[in-house]
């Protein structure tokens, strides 16, 4: 399969999955990218299913929107059963790498509220370890320059994205040559620098199940 027909694939897949879950009461959460807007297609054919769902980027709202899908302000919500999203990179512990996009603040937060996580992936994005794909941090504009100095006393060389501003009006520096051995640890680390809103290290709120699409199909792995 190619990589498209795998991100279809796991898209469909994880529409089944939220099927299981979901009732016509039920708000889904839905994550941002490529792999999710496959998902997003393949939910509009379900929509009567269930009640609408909360977006984690203007832009996965336009599209659901377009395919007639309520979408609801995560404040209206008090929790939902499941949110799905995908990621850059995660492991076998379900610990990832976000922000590709650069909706990591958007999609931590609704993470945090989902009952369960879902992450759908095609292989090429299970790793051993965290940080060959460069780690996103949103940070205030006036900090960038200060923050960056301060990811450099960490051991990462961070790259200010140019053209970039989020959904929040914030900007992203990508952090290369960082070897995440301890998630969890970086995580919070760096979400202490003054100036950073989150960074992109999902371990603190992991996945609870991953999907991943490869040549023989959609595996799916659940958390230890």
């Amino acid at each position: 399969m190619t990589q498209d027909e795998k991100k279809r694939a796991v898209a469909h897949a994880a529409v089944e999955y939220a099927l299981e879950h979901l009732d016509a009461d039920s708000i889904v959460g839905v994550g941002t990218g490529s792999t999710v807007n496959y998902f997003i297609d393949a939910l509009a054919d379900k929509k009567q299913l269930f009640e609408g769902a909360v977006s984690s980027s203007d832009a996965s709202t336009e599209r659901l929107k377009k395919h007639g899908i309520d979408v609801y302000d995560l404040n209206e919500v008090s929790s939902f059963d499941i949110y799905v999203d995908g990621a850059d990179e995660i492991t076998e512990h379900m610990h990832m790498i976000k922000g590709g996009g650069a909706a990591l603040t958007r999609e931590k937060i609704v993470a945090a509220v989902a009952k369960t996580f879902v992450c759908i992936v095609d292989d090429s994005k299970v790793v051993p370890v965290l940080g060959k794909y460069p780690l996103p941090v949103e940070v205030i504009p006036l900090a960038r320059s200060y923050v960056a100095r301060e990811i450099v006393k960490l051991g990462g060389d961070p790259v200010y994205r140019e053209g970039c501003i989020t959904d929040n009006g914030n900007v992203i520096l990508d952090v290369h040559n960082l070897t995440i051995l301890e998630p969890s640890k970086l995580e919070s680390e760096i979400n202490q620098i003054t100036g950073v809103v989150t960074n992109g290290i999902f371990a603190r709120r992991a996945a609870d199940v991953a999907l991943v699409a490869d040549e023989n199909g959609v595996q799916r792995l659940n958390s230890n």
